[in-house]
């Protein structure tokens, strides 16, 4: 039966494209560039942050299983981090949707 779902859904992305060129000629918007820009930008920017997010993390979790006994200073500074790594991600959500609504 999976292997059903993925046949559909493999037959739907091929058919996508088809259907995103049928519309008339003329009525394409000159200025699609900026949506595939948005897109990439937007992808890229959580992409970096999970990887940022990710390390931090990680290498906050492994400064606590050396130093027990700091892990309330390292915890704080985790959060900052995280928290400061996250608006970026959020700034390039922002920078996205406002380059998506000028097209």
């Amino acid at each position: 039966m999976r292997a059903l779902y993925v046949v559909v859904a493999l037959i739907a992305l091929c058919l996508a494209p088809d259907l995103a060129f049928a519309a008339e000629e003329g009525a394409a918007s000159p200025n699609w560039g900026i949506a595939v820009g948005a897109g990439l930008a937007m992808g890229l920017a959580v992409l970096g942050a999970g990887i940022g997010q990710g390390i931090a993390a990680g290498n906050a979790v492994a400064g606590i299983a050396r130093n027990p006994g700091a892990s309330g200073t390292i915890g704080t500074q985790m959060i900052i981090g995280l928290a400061l790594i996250e608006s970026l991600a959020l700034i390039a959500f922002v920078i996205a949707i406002v380059l998506a609504t000028k097209v």
